[in-house]
């Protein structure tokens, strides 16, 4: 079957020519996470709130928060299993058959979660390029309220690609140097460098990170600092709770690197266990 999506980016002219297409589902994945008073501060909330104020026509709040995350998991935002996944989208409406765009209004990053999350079960989706901030500027219309409901849609069947994840074993046979690859911090450079406060129990980068901040679609900067990974493979993307690293997931995507993993749990599990050695400085 033909793929309704042209690549893992959309801008605002497509989706207003293929909003009303009944294939296209629209999601707003924006979740709150203000920047931490002090090392621990860990606070976030849903963005349904915002999203009820402005949205894309026909969109749904995919919330990070709540459906879309395993709540019995030890850190916050993990991933669930493909089952509970392919169950929270069918209540968006989001079933066999469905594409999807998910835009946010917090730079990408929200937005690049929810896609690397479908991905990783195989469902067609893609980001919006700038999201909700774009569709206003072009002067495409918003709506507000919560909607008429979405009927359930029939559960996908996913296909789950492991090798989109990895978990905190594999990261610290990286770490010692006993495993190929390159381990990527996608926090900005006060995070990696740990000279601000974090939200999480420790400062600090894995041992053998390099840095490059999650935020912001590919640059001729952005492409040098690739080129410099050289051969090492795979690419193994971290931040503090798995969100910028997916935002730095589809930078490199859109590079045609297809060695890349997000580690769920990143720092807010990594930092838990005081045997797991974090660097200051860089």
């Amino acid at each position: 079957m033909t793929t309704l999506l042209p690549g893992p980016l959309v801008d605002h002219t497509w989706l207003a020519t293929h909003l009303d297409d009944p294939r296209l589902a629209v999601l707003d994945a924006t979740a709150l996470l203000p920047s931490p008073r002090h090392d621990g501060d860990h606070r976030s909330a849903s963005g349904r709130a915002g999203w009820a104020e402005r949205h894309i026509p026909g969109s749904r709040h995919a919330d990070l928060t709540g459906d879309l995350s395993d709540a019995g998991a030890p850190y916050h935002f993990a991933v669930p299993a493909p089952d509970a996944l392919a169950a929270a989208l069918a209540r968006l409406g989001v079933g066999e058959g469905t594409e999807v765009v998910v835009y946010d209004t917090g730079g990408g990053i929200w937005a690049a979660r929810v896609w690397w999350m479908l991905r990783a079960i195989s469902v067609p989706a893609a980001v919006l390029e700038g999201g909700l901030a774009a569709w206003e500027a072009a002067g495409r219309p918003v709506a507000t309220g919560d909607g008429v409901p979405e009927p359930a849609a029939v559960p996908v069947t996913p296909v789950p690609r492991p090798e989109l994840w990895s978990g905190i074993d594999e990261v610290a046979a990286i770490s010692r140097g006993e495993r190929p690859g390159v381990l990527v911090c996608a926090l900005p450079s006060g995070g990696f460098a740990g000279t601000v406060p974090t939200r999480y129990s420790r400062r600090g980068h894995i041992p053998g990170s390099v840095s490059l901040p999650g935020r912001g679609l590919p640059t001729a900067e952005l492409e040098e600092r690739v080129r410099e990974f050289g051969d090492a493979s795979p690419v193994v993307l971290y931040c503090g709770g798995g969100i910028s690293a997916a935002g730095a997931a589809l930078a490199l995507t859109l590079l045609g690197r297809e060695d890349v993993s997000v580690y769920d749990g990143s720092l807010e599990e990594w930092s838990k266990d005081p045997s797991r050695p974090l660097e200051l400085g860089g």
